[in-house]
Order: C-alpha cells, then structure tokens, then sequence
C-alpha cells in the first residue's frame, strides 16, 4: 500500500478554495480588488457622502467657476419661503435631496437693525458686488408670502411660517440664529467651468461607470452564453447559423457597433447600458462556444442525456459550471472596456445626457482648459477612467493566473 503526502495545497480544499488562496497572494491584485470594492462602496452611498447633495450634484454658482482646490467662500444661507419635500435616507443616498435654502455667496455681511447687509461675491478683486437686505427672520426661517413681521413690546419678532404655525422669537435668538446661517464653503478640488463642485461630480460619475459596466456586462453575459452554448450542444445549422451572426458582428468595429445602436434607441442612460452590452457579447460567445464544445462529449453530460434530462438543465447546471472561469476572466476585461466605451460615447455627445454627471461629459466640457492653468478639469475626470480601467484589468489578470489549471509545487 503506497502512502501519498498532501501537500498544503491540496489539502486546502476545493479548486475555488485554491484559486482564492492564490489570488489573495496577487499583492498587485489584490489591491486593485479592494480599490474597485472602494469604489463600489462610495458609488452606492453616493449623495451622502459627497458635499453637493442636490439631484445630479448640479448646484451652480457661476460666479464660482473654475476655482482652484482648496477654494473657500462665504455663504448666507438663507431657508427658502415654502416646504420641500423631505424624502428619507435611501431615496436621497440614491437620487439625492432638493435643498432646502438659497445659497448666496457672499465677500462680507454686516446686521443693522433688523436687517443683515450682504455684499454678493463676485470672484475678482476688488470684490464691488452688488449690495441688498434681508428680514433676520427672513434668513433664518421659512415666511408665509407676505408675512408681516412684528416686534411687540417685549422685544420679541412674531411671524406666520410657511406651513402656517405661527412664531414668536426674542430678538437676540434670532440674531443668533441668522448669524449660524452664515457659513464657509469648502471645494476640495475646486469647481468646474459651471461652479459646481468637482468631487461631487466625480463621485457620481462614479456610479454611472460602475452601472454601465455591470449592466453592460450582464447583458452580453445573458445573450453570449445562450448563443455559444446553444451553437455548441446542438450543433449542426444551429451552430453554422449561430457562428455567421458572431462573424458578422465581430466584423463591424465596435464603437461604430455602438453608436449605430445609440441612434436607434435614442440618447440617455439607460440606452448606453443596452448599447454597450449587445455589443461585448460576441467573444463571451466564442469562449463559451469553445469551452462547451470540449465538455460536451464528456461522460457525465452522455449520462445526463442518458438519464432523460433536458437540454436545458444539462447545459446551464452540468455544463456552464465547468466554463465560470474563462467568463469570470472575460468579464472583467469586458468591465473595463465599457467603462472606456461609455466615456467615449459621452465625450462625444451621444451617451448619458448632461445633467447626468459622467467622467466622459466632464473630459468634453473641460478639454479646453488643458492649455491654460485649469489643465486638472479635464486630467482628474480622466486619470480616473485610467485607474478604473487598470483595476479591472489587473484584476482581470490576476484572476486568469489564479484560477489556471496547472501543478503547484509544494
């Protein structure tokens, strides 16, 4: 009787197991594995965490445009006159919150009386903007239209809110309480050519990279593996039929592929997610084609067959199973690509539509400035498709060499 001596390898486990272990000793892919994770992370909490909180991040303030990172400015804060509706924590995580004040940016502001002076900011120097009062009451809470404002003898304000309560509150309170709407505003990178903020923008388009890859790759996952597979276990006119419509479909470019379909479906979000994905599932196609056509003289499908089971269950539960690692590698590279095709549908004009924030919209809008001292308008949007794309292809390798069939010696 012969003794066999497993090695630490083989006596992890499953061939996921080992792939897993493998891949965790990919320090390079690893890391780009938890920079996607990141990424995901901060695409999916999106208008919480970013300080433009408004629909699209798409709060503009001309006069703020174009400021350097780092850029701070003073506001007045001033409560609009009617009610917004307050949506709760998800809705506003996902499709953001309409704000619920005015925000003025101001040079300077001085109380008098009853009234706060303010100096709108106007981004050159000497400032000289334009001048105008606001009611205390009036900064610091939501008036009924033409509410009048009394001071009774106890020095106290009395006014009628916009939803109809009526207020009393000392004069000093309410000093105090326009005094904190007055606030700093800080840009981490600045603002763009519109004086939105630019971290807001990159975060949200963020989101619309991440959504067009995952659905994209969805999508040509779902037609290329029911086309490959079935050219491949049927075989026959099935299959000639199957690869001439792969071939000519891999014989037109891509982004021309692409844009043909655009047209066709009309501009906007969701379409490019269809776009891009009936365009990438030609080689999921051809790799699930290939793959099956090895497995399926195997003796565990002719028992399958044997045993009366459907074509269907054989494919999708005895065949696929066996063909998930050549996908889950092509899936990744194909991630990477529709990130590349989207940014450069939007860049020229015929992807996700403005207000929707996209890395490729914000190379179009700022691609001017790379010649004058606003180059990173256009280079941040930029550098970040450039380490997206290098994750997923990283990950895409690192993926590849884990999960190859081959001796892994002690």
């Amino acid at each position: 009787m012969h003794f066999f001596k497993k090695t630490k390898y083989q006596a992890s486990g499953s061939l996921s197991k080992l792939a897993l272990v493998r891949f965790k000793r990919n320090k390079l892919a690893m890391f780009a594995f938890l920079f996607i994770v990141t990424m995901v992370i901060i695409s999916i909490l999106g208008y919480i965490i970013i300080p433009d909180k408004t629909p699209f991040a798409n709060d503009q303030a001309l006069e703020l445009a174009t400021k350097k990172p780092g850029f701070k400015v003073l506001t007045l804060q001033r409560v609009l006159n009617r009610e917004i509706d307050q949506h709760n924590f998800f809705y506003r995580m996902l499709f953001g919150q309409a704000k619920s004040i005015q925000e003025i940016s101001i040079d300077n502001f001085v109380i008098t009386g009853d009234s706060i002076i303010i100096e709108e900011y106007t981004g050159v120097q000497p400032n000289d903007g334009l001048k105008y009062g606001f009611h205390i009451a009036d900064v610091a809470f939501p008036l009924r239209p033409q509410s009048d404002i009394k001071l009774d003898n106890n020095g106290h304000f009395t006014f009628t809110l916009a939803n109809g309560e009526a207020k009393s509150i000392s004069r000093n309170e309410l000093i105090n309480l326009a005094k904190n709407q007055i606030k700093t505003k800080f840009y981490l990178l600045g603002t763009d050519r519109f004086g939105r903020d630019l971290l807001s923008q990159l975060v949200i388009g963020t989101r619309v990279s991440l959504s067009v890859g995952f659905i994209a790759v969805l999508i040509s996952l779902v037609v290329g593996i029911s086309l490959g597979a079935s050219a491949a276990y049927f075989g026959g006119w099935v299959d000639q039929f199957i690869v001439w419509f792969i071939n000519v479909v891999w014989s037109i470019p891509t982004l021309l592929l692409v844009i043909a379909i655009t047209m066709a479906l009309g501009k906007g979000y969701w379409q490019v997610f269809i776009a891009v994905g009936l365009t990438m599932w030609v080689e999921v196609a051809r790799v699930v084609r290939g793959q099956v056509m090895s497995i399926r003289e195997k003796e565990y499908v002719e028992a399958g067959t044997a045993l009366g089971y459907s074509s269907f269950r054989i494919i999708f539960r005895h065949i696929l199973p066996n063909v998930l690692s050549p996908l889950i590698v092509i899936s990744a590279a194909n991630f990477a690509s529709a990130i590349l095709i989207e940014a450069g549908l939007s860049f020229l004009g015929i992807g996700v539509q403005p207000p929707t924030p996209s890395w490729g919209i914000m190379i179009k809008e700022h691609y001017g400035y790379i010649i004058l001292d606003y180059a990173y308008l256009a280079i941040l949007p930029g550098f970040a498709i450039m380490m997206m794309v290098l994750a997923f292809m990283i990950v895409g390798n690192g993926l590849r060499d884990a999960l190859d069939v081959k001796v892994v010696k002690d």
